[in-house]
């Protein structure tokens, strides 16, 4: 148990933290301030301003599914492209039924809903990176993103009570029916991860098979978010610059918008299109293929009207499989050997470094690199 009962938080009226110093995202009292709290504003040249879109392929992945090899050429090539330049495309034809996808994104609106109390319940831990979080307060003290989360595991391999049995653990027994919506919604992703590994794989000349392989007995953290309405949104963001460490996101949300990627020297709204799914390539998968697709970074919005609710699922190895490029990436077509963009590591190596060293950005590779480099050095 926590020391620290969420019945008896005492807010600071003035600052908005706790009485042990800690930011409380407590919504319902911070929006009815005039100004946000100091620790939510952002740097002057890393606030949000007017953009343009950017270009962000829709992928139909009906062919994939149903074997039509000119529509898989089509879609390849499509995402190809999009890895290349900046990581992010969208999908439709998905074959993730819409019921199961709104179920997903209204339970999140439920429980954001939730009395902080009862969120509480369900706080992450020191050392973990399953649970409810406000703003990150638990780990970073300025430049705070104005959201919440709820973050659990996802294990490809394990049985499918797992997430229900995080719910009622968690949250209580009356929880059940929102944790057979998740485990619903999970099954869905990892089908769908899978189907998405095999285009990446074709896209990359080694098979449909390979990808699909290497992640068939991984796993995934599902992480639902709430930004809220804010009163200063000039000065805030949803969720600061970052690429993701794992190998893959795939992304649902709502139709109020407020993903932005950074590309091509400036930052570049990502409009939503109904019933798609966004993809994005990771750290994890930028290794896997030797550097040739990207990881960007990209951030979120907010907006002073609207809530906005995403779900993002991100896939990962198992963890202790050593992520390494397939050999065809690392040869020329005379068999000259290509040089390694990174070394070899795993998942659990590199989630670890994420969750206790370093902000991910667009060098955690490199840091990642580097530290294990300088621990091995006598």
């Amino acid at each position: 148990m926590d020391s620290v009962s969420p019945v008896t938080l005492d807010l600071n009226k003035e600052e908005g933290h706790c009485s042990n110093g800690a930011v409380v995202f407590d919504t319902s009292f911070l929006r009815r301030q005039a100004k946000i709290p100091e620790s939510f504003v952002w740097p002057r040249n890393e606030r949000p301003h007017p953009l343009e879109e950017l270009e962000v392929p829709v992928v139909d992945l009906r062919g994939l599914f149903e074997g039509d090899e000119a529509s898989i050429s089509r879609a390849a090539e499509a995402s190809r492209t999009a890895c290349v330049r900046h990581g992010f495309f969208q999908v439709i034809n998905h074959k993730v039924d819409a019921k199961v996808s709104g179920d997903a994104l209204d339970a999140a609106g439920d429980f954001f809903k939730l009395p902080l109390s009862t969120k509480l319940r369900a706080r992450r831990q020191p050392g973990s990176a399953w649970g409810y979080v406000g703003a990150h307060a638990d780990r970073f003290a300025s430049k705070l993103p104005w959201k919440e989360t709820l973050t659990f595991g996802y294990d490809y391999g394990g049985r499918g009570d797992g997430v229900v049995d995080y719910f009622t653990s968690k949250l209580g027994e009356g929880f059940e029916p929102m944790g057979r919506v998740y485990r619903r919604y999970c099954e869905a992703m990892k089908d769908l991860s899978l189907s998405i590994m095999e285009l990446l794989g074709i896209s990359l000349g080694v098979g449909r098979e390979y990808y699909r392989q290497f992640f068939e007995d991984g796993g995934s953290i599902m992480r639902c978010n709430s930004y809220p309405p804010c009163q200063e949104p000039e000065l805030a963001l949803g969720t600061g610059p970052h690429c993701d460490p794992t190998a893959l996101t795939i992304l649902l949300q709502d139709q109020v918008g407020g993903l932005q990627v950074f590309t091509e020297g400036k930052w570049q709204a990502v409009r939503p299109v109904r019933s798609a799914l966004v993809i994005n390539i990771g750290d994890t998968f930028m290794a896997l293929s030797n550097g040739r697709y990207k990881s960007c970074l990209h951030r979120a919005v907010v907006n002073s009207e609207r809530e906005r609710l995403s779900l993002a699922f991100f896939v990962c190895p198992r963890g202790d499989r050593v992520v390494r490029p397939p050999r065809e990436l690392l040869l020329l077509l005379e068999e000259e050997a290509v040089p390694r963009a990174f070394p070899d590591f795993t998942w659990t190596e590199l989630l670890e470094f994420t969750q206790t060293h370093y902000r991910a950005d667009t060098t955690t590779l490199q840091s990642f690199a580097r530290r294990r480099f300088l621990a091995s050095s006598p």
